[in-house]
């Protein structure tokens, strides 16, 4: 890959952000202080900046020399910081999407061996039934007990918050 050190600086930083967050959740804490919050948005701004150093924008017509992976990087850090720094704030929003891609990867799978969804109302009922699935499981329901209770009685659903 390419070497630049504001990449492995931002990781760096992110990591340090995530353990601060566990830190604080762990003491019971619905958020971190906002000089925290403001320290790593501070720190990422500078970060973000040190890359725009490092990757400057070519004039027109000249795109020789330009690392397109770290420019698209680059664009999307800073284009949304907001939502790269979401979990800061929000101790709701997960440090990654990892579950939502792993949610989605089946409906991929899915489309993939059959080629196509042949209706709409088929792809609609699919989603419906993995995501009432995928629910449970976040919840710690046994799936199997959970869909003979959908079938045979009254349906689980989870607790309202």
């Amino acid at each position: 890959m390419w070497d630049q050190g504001w990449a492995g600086d931002i990781i760096a930083l992110l990591v340090e952000a995530k353990e601060a967050v566990e830190k604080a959740r762990a003491a019971g804490l619905v958020g971190l202080d906002h000089s925290a919050v403001h320290s790593i948005r501070t720190r990422y701004g500078r970060l973000t900046a040190k890359g725009w150093a490092a990757n400057p924008s070519p004039t027109v017509g000249n795109h020789y020399g330009v690392n397109k992976k770290a420019a698209n990087l680059l664009v999307r850090l800073d284009g949304q910081r907001s939502d790269v720094l979401r979990f800061v704030a929000d101790f709701d929003a997960p440090f990654d999407n990892n579950q939502a891609e792993r949610d989605v990867r089946m409906v991929k799978l899915q489309q993939k061996i059959s080629g196509s969804w042949r209706t709409l109302a088929g792809a609609q009922s699919y989603c419906a039934i993995r995501s009432y699935i995928a629910t449970m499981r976040k919840h710690d329901v046994d799936v199997l007990a959970g869909l003979r209770q959908l079938f045979a009685g009254p349906v689980w659903l989870p607790a309202g918050t």
